[in-house]
């Protein structure tokens, strides 16, 4: 059975996405209340596969969760992208005429911005989690109140969806990232199937330093499927580049991350795995 950390509690979004990418295996949740103690959760116990959201095709990327990514240490193994799918949940009692309060992540909310505004009789209420705010309204009864987070999560706490697909854009996806520790990712990865990594690199602060490294990845065929860049703390106007590459050619892709190295600095390989399909 493998151990699996997640920030959230069972009917989140990440208990979803875990479940689906390991979905021919047994699995037990190490539900944590920050994605920092996903991270510490790795540092303790080698064994342990984290798996955290790295971007969302509506809200953009987690940024600190790059930057925890990188100072852990751990290896990227695989990803994988959950559709987002929204509900209205409340008490079994209750009905529509009842609500007066909405509870979910600030994101959910966001993602959810065209429904709340046909309802601006309703109070909206930040919470740290959509299936924490689900679980709240279940255990304090709370009628009146009703929480915004997936279908699954009506079952587990005992309440009932009075709408389903509230999302404003309906190709709302999240990615999820999973990794370990490095002395476990080649027990679960397929060197075989890899055609994407992920990489993070410094530049001077020179003109055309980045485009001489993009060129060079072009010249080797690599595509490049996502560039962000983070500020380096304490050096002025000098960055981290994390990007994302997809390859068909392992040696080539070998061969393109060579040729870059001596015109970056603290140039580190995060991951090479399998790229993740997008879930229906």
């Amino acid at each position: 059975m493998k151990r699996i950390a997640i920030q959230g509690i069972e009917g989140s979004f990440h208990d979803i996405a875990a479940h689906q990418f390991f979905d021919s295996e047994e699995i037990q949740l190490d539900c944590c209340s920050t994605f920092e103690q996903v991270f510490d959760e790795l540092k303790h116990d080698s064994t342990i596969i984290g798996m955290v959201a790295i971007e969302n095709t509506i809200a953009g990327s987690l940024l600190h969760n790059y930057e925890l990514l990188r100072d852990s240490g751990a290896t990227i193994v695989g990803e994988h992208k959950l559709r987002i799918k929204h509900s209205f949940l409340c008490l079994p009692e209750d009905d529509w005429a009842d609500i007066t309060e909405v509870h979910s992540h600030p994101v959910a909310l966001m993602q959810c911005r065209d429904f709340l505004s046909q309802h601006e009789n309703l109070k909206v209420v930040e919470a740290s989690d959509t299936a924490g705010a689900a679980r709240a309204i279940a255990q304090g009864q709370m009628h009146g109140h009703a929480a915004i987070g997936s279908a699954a999560v009506a079952p587990m706490y005992g309440l009932k969806v009075l709408e389903e697909g509230i999302e404003t854009n309906k190709h709302n996806f999240t990615r999820f990232l999973v990794f370990s520790s490095p002395s476990r990712a080649n027990l679960l990865r397929n060197i075989l199937h890899t055609d994407k990594a992920s990489i993070v690199f410094a530049l001077p602060h020179e003109e055309g330093s980045l485009s001489h490294v993009l060129s060079i990845l072009s010249f080797y065929k690599l595509n490049l499927t996502k560039i962000q860049s983070l500020p380096i703390i304490g050096r002025e106007w000098e960055y981290l580049f994390y990007v994302d590459i997809q390859f068909s050619d392992y040696t080539r892709y070998s061969q393109g991350i060579d040729a870059i190295r001596p015109l970056t600095s603290d140039l580190k390989i995060l991951g090479e795995y399998k790229h993740g399909k997008e879930s229906i």
